[in-house]
């Protein structure tokens, strides 16, 4: 669920690989219909033409994730999410492997993440997404979810009943009103599974997946770790970091995706708990190997007090964190400074040159070097 004022707005920067990156030059190419935001692909390739060629190959397995992970859209052929929500209260539905690998990585962030990540939450997710769309949709009469509505949806978001057999490759829930929403996991999911995807293709060693702010690097930029900056939500970047060889830099914030009522804004993420958007932090950043893993903590951490937070990372092997919170106030996990570059001025300067010239505010995935 990361996350659309304007569904294009990054809550990360890559610093673009350079031209004498191994493989041969750099090339680039942004995406803006897949998983409902905007994603590019930056790699060092021997020409533009196998680029394109790795490319399309690359496209067409993201577009297939995307639309087997789909809540909202039916699509010939396709049993995705939406088709599961709508049919595995009545019978087992059989699944592609990459939707029972997914669900079965939810359960897991679940337990990690002490159920502040719940795949399983769809019911009262729908509810706020249902607001978030009539609030765009007539700004004079946005309103949020009732209270009854919102707690009479909770008792339907127990995981332990959604039931997966994996020899099966099956899908039922236990609970007729039981639906999915896997916002949380499925950007960080996709990117390591594209990661594995290039790597078993030889397609490239030294690329930027950016899927709407989930970061995953492949290979270095020439020898050296790429630079991926971290948004201020107030302006500017807080950090600069050095990440390479298949690190993950994944940001959640409430400065994004929101709707606002009565002058309030509320963001996307919502606690399982109070049913309502966290009011601890702006934004958190998590850095490790496994960008699934980092996407699942990012909102986890979304939904603790920032000292929480940090201790969680701290107690967790090789993850890293910041943490912003509503006073500006900056928390950082332990090894976290070791990654900053501190380049922040260098970003300061650069001309946006994206697809949407300009349109992005300079804040997009996309920087003129």
């Amino acid at each position: 669920m990361k996350k659309i004022i304007a569904f294009f707005i990054s809550a990360l920067l890559v610093l673009s690989l350079s031209s004498c990156s191994s493989g041969g030059e750099t090339y680039k190419k942004d995406m803006l219909d897949l998983f409902d935001t905007a994603s590019s692909i930056s790699a060092a390739d021997s020409s533009q033409a196998d680029f394109n060629s790795h490319f399309d190959s690359v496209y067409n397995e993201l577009l297939r994730y995307s639309r087997l992970f789909d809540i909202y859209k039916d699509y010939q052929g396709v049993v995705n999410l939406k088709y599961i929500n709508e049919n595995a209260a009545a019978a087992p539905v059989k699944a592609d492997k990459a939707i029972i690998d997914l669900l079965l990585f939810g359960k897991q962030a679940y337990e990690i993440t002490g159920g502040r990540v719940n795949i399983a939450m769809g019911a009262v997710l729908s509810l706020w997404h249902n607001a978030s769309q009539a609030a765009a949709a007539n700004p004079e009469n946005a309103a949020l979810p009732s209270q009854s509505d919102l707690e009479a949806a909770a008792l339907h978001c127990d995981i332990e009943k959604l039931i997966i057999n994996e020899n099966e490759s099956t899908v039922y829930f236990a609970d007729s009103q039981m639906s999915l929403d896997v916002g949380a996991i499925a950007k960080g999911f996709v990117c390591e599974k594209i990661a594995d995807y290039i790597a078993e293709n030889n397609f490239w060693s030294s690329a930027v997946l950016n899927l709407g702010g989930n970061i995953k690097t492949i290979g270095t930029k020439g020898g050296k770790p790429f630079s991926i900056a971290i948004e201020n939500p107030s302006g500017g970047y807080l950090d600069v970091l050095s990440v390479s060889n298949g690190t993950g830099v994944v940001t959640s914030g409430d400065y994004q995706r929101y709707f606002t009522v009565d002058g309030q804004n509320y963001c996307h993420i919502i606690s399982p708990e109070t049913l309502m958007p966290p009011e601890y932090v702006s934004s958190v950043s998590v850095i490790c190997a496994d960008t699934a893993l980092a996407d699942a903590l990012s909102t986890a951490l979304f939904d603790m007090p920032p000292e929480q937070a940090i201790e969680f990372v701290d107690s967790q092997s090789g993850v890293e964190a910041v943490c912003l919170d509503k006073n500006g106030t900056l928390y950082y996990s332990a090894g976290y400074k070791d990654l900053v570059k501190n380049e922040k001025s260098f970003f300061e300067k650069r001309r946006c040159s994206c697809f949407l010239r300009g349109a992005c505010g300079g804040r997009c995935p996309a920087f003129d070097f």
